[in-house]
């Protein structure tokens, strides 16, 4: 492996001392014969990024001819023909194209490098980078950037030369300590080169050392041949170590992802048990207090129809009693009436023939009927007393029992809501955040 190069250039519509204009670049980057001679058998460009190159073309001479400068007097004209209008930056990889096409290693080690490459181009043009090609029949693998500045009224092409631009901020600032003229610009030049060192350094660190390449070559350095093949072994050695850390990462990135998703499956899966049995335990709460509520309507019930029972019974009671007293008076004067007819025959014995003695029969026989009435109609209503009597307390009797075993269900159903009701929550280990510990089924 070797080290880096990166190199950036500007040009305008009007060709530099060596011809070198925006026309002559785009021609050269797309292969046209005239401007290819330097190379022995040009190939059509392979666009890696953006746009085709004559598509760049066509939009760079159009955002141009539209463009204005707007000079002190405030008057907007034309750009110049040597206004800066088009910044390219080309990247090359120590690896010969021969190597790429017969090493897959080499090749996918140079993908690698050109995707970098292409990342830092973004991270630095943003949307004026407009096409990145790759050329592949020149001696080594290399690409070529493409940065028309569109979103930019007067097209200041300059404005993305950090060097460029370090300088006129540093002259624009004017002398310091009374500068002449010429530390004024050995100042520019400074700034100058301090940015496009930073440039170069920006690059090495996103791209050179990832890829295993040295900042700066031997000759820059006028390094031995054996330091310089002990710091490219060193530059290889990085790259090696930042590619392992890059899979360790990556490994532990997945592992956390991993983890992080059976612990919120683990949670949810919690969750959905602890719902799970709390609906259970609330449906069975529910249940367990309907059927204690039905046990003690079923026991107000029972009471109720008890009481209603024991009034009857009560009630069926005097009756018989009252029955029974009326019996005794019935017969008492039954039998004072039966004594009636022998007094009345004896009294009267001589009389049988007479209209008093008739009279007197028919009347007692018109008081016996109605007494034998009022004793038939007695003896039924203590008969169907005794009948009410029994059915009472047979009522009763079954009523005592039905109160005896809503009793027990109802001591049941508190038994069951008290063992059904969750237990008082006690403290346990903590399982980590968000966690909760999986409530037993019961």
């Amino acid at each position: 492996m070797g080290f880096q190069f990166i190199h950036m250039e500007s040009f305008s519509r009007k060709g530099d001392a060596q011809g070198r204009g925006t026309a002559f670049i785009f021609a050269e980057a797309s292969r046209k014969p005239e401007a290819s001679i330097h190379v022995p058998h040009p190939e059509p460009p392979v666009v890696v990024y953006g746009m085709d190159v004559a598509d760049v073309e066509a939009l760079h001479d159009a955002a141009a001819d539209a463009a204005r400068t707007i000079p002190k007097d405030g008057k907007p004209r034309k750009l110049r023909q040597d206004h800066k209008t088009v910044h390219t930056v080309i990247a090359s990889h120590p690896y010969t194209m021969d190597e790429i096409h017969d090493d897959p290693e080499k090749r996918k080690e140079a993908e690698v490098w050109e995707r970098r490459t292409i990342e830092w181009l973004r991270s630095q043009y943003g949307n004026d980078l407009k096409s990145v090609v790759r050329h592949e029949d020149e001696s080594h693998y290399h690409i070529h950037a493409y940065v028309v500045p569109t979103d930019d009224t007067e097209m200041r092409a300059l404005r993305h030369h950090p060097g460029v631009t370090a300088k006129r901020a540093a002259m624009a600032a004017g002398p310091t300590n009374a500068e002449d003229s010429k530390t004024i610009s050995k100042r520019g030049d400074a700034a100058y080169k301090d940015a496009m060192r930073e440039w170069q350094n920006s690059y090495h660190a996103v791209v050179g050392i990832p890829c295993g390449l040295a900042r700066l070559g031997p000759c820059r350095r006028n390094l031995p041949r054996g330091e310089w093949q002990r710091e490219k072994a060193q530059a290889k050695a990085l790259q090696a170590a930042l590619e392992r850390a890059a899979v360790v990462r990556t490994k532990i990135e997945t592992h956390i992802v991993t983890k992080k998703s059976e612990v919120e499956t683990l949670v949810s899966t919690a969750e959905t048990t602890a719902a799970a049995l709390r609906a259970e335990a609330d449906a069975a709460i529910a249940e367990a207090a309907r059927q204690l509520a039905a046990a003690r309507a079923a026991t107000d019930a029972a009471k109720a129809s008890h009481d209603a029972a024991v009034r009857e019974q009560a009630k069926a009671r005097g009756m018989m009693s009252f029955v029974r007293q009326e019996t005794a008076r019935v017969a008492t004067q039954a039998a004072r009436l039966q004594k009636l007819p022998s007094i009345l025959r004896t009294v009267f014995d001589g009389f049988r023939q007479s209209r008093v003695a008739e009279r007197i029969r028919a009347a007692v026989e018109s008081d016996m009927t109605a007494l034998r009435e009022r004793a038939s109609s007695a003896l039924k209503k203590a008969a169907a007393a005794d009948a009410a009597l029994r059915k009472a307390e047979e009522r009763a009797s079954s009523i005592d029992h039905a109160l005896t075993e809503t009793t027990a269900q109802r001591d049941v159903a508190r038994e069951e809501l008290a063992r059904l009701r969750p237990p008082e929550p006690t403290s346990r280990p903590s399982l980590g955040p968000g966690l909760r510990p999986t409530p037993r089924r019961r």
